[in-house]
């Protein structure tokens, strides 16, 4: 498995998402892509999975120490001492005494960022949190969170995929020794039927979701495709025996523009 530094945080290059993901199913295949290799897995407060991320994670028999485990603080959860709270709740779903990352989930300007971010800055001190981030933060946004937050930030986690330009982030990132980790890495299963990226993949034997995951994976960003299943989850990872050539990773990031996005909410913030 390949790592990610940043602000002191070593993430495992490719996880798996686990949003939608509930019940015996959600425990199942988290503990499967545990044992296929995976050792990072994301959930959230408002997946309301964390209980099943955290018997998978047990069931797989890995050490606590080998898996990268991130989870993220609702909007309403960023008053300071609800967001402490929060996060203790989290501890006490997934039966872990220490969660690796914690971001906060999408920005909420109803609460003053710099209240959140001290309480975040705490959940760390305090031993609840290996490291903090954010989520769903614009360049704007980031250049404020490192402005205003007494402990380091290792990450903004963003939908970042080849049909959608995230350089303005990605850069604000990289300034900052942020990771960008990117969601819905795969478009929801879009690329599947992308013939420009499928013509790519026939020269690497790979697929199309393969070709897209590695051309993240080549700028250093982690990527944590959700799926659920079981076939896919081996597809996922198989991608660190393959490198793009500089021709093909241009021709992907050509493909992007602003208007790829799939993910937006009226309370999401004005997209660089």
């Amino acid at each position: 498995m390949q790592f990610i530094e940043a602000n002191g945080a070593r993430i495992p290059a490719i996880g798996l998402g686990t949003w939608e993901l509930r019940g015996r199913a959600c425990a199942r295949l988290v503990e499967q892509a545990i044992r296929f290799g995976y050792r990072h897995i994301d959930t959230a407060q408002m997946y309301e999975n964390e209980r099943e991320v955290g018997e998978g994670l047990r069931a797989s028999g890995i050490g606590r120490d080998d898996v990268f485990v991130t989870t993220k603080v609702w909007t309403t959860h960023f008053a300071p001492n609800d967001l402490e709270r929060s996060v203790k709740e989290s501890l006490k779903q997934l039966r872990l005494a220490q969660i690796d990352l914690v971001l906060l989930h999408w920005p909420n300007p109803r609460v003053p960022l710099a209240e959140t971010l001290s309480a975040l800055a705490n959940v760390r001190r305090l031993g609840m949190a290996r490291h903090i981030g954010v989520s769903n933060f614009t360049v704007a946004l980031i250049e404020q969170a490192v402005a205003l937050c007494p402990e380091p930030l290792v990450c903004d986690q963003v939908e970042y995929h080849p049909y959608l330009d995230q350089a303005k982030v990605l850069e604000a990132c990289r300034r900052h020794d942020m990771a960008l980790v990117a969601y819905s890495p795969v478009a929801k299963g879009r690329i599947k039927n992308d013939e420009a990226l499928a013509r790519i993949g026939v020269a690497h034997g790979k697929t199309a979701a393969q070709v897209c995951l590695r051309w993240l994976i080549q700028q250093n960003v982690p990527a944590i495709p959700r799926t659920s299943r079981i076939e896919r989850l081996s597809e996922n990872i198989e991608i660190f025996d393959f490198t793009l050539t500089d021709d093909e990773m241009a021709r992907i990031s050509a493909m992007g523009n602003a208007n790829g996005r799939l993910t937006d909410f009226g309370f999401a913030p004005k997209w660089d």
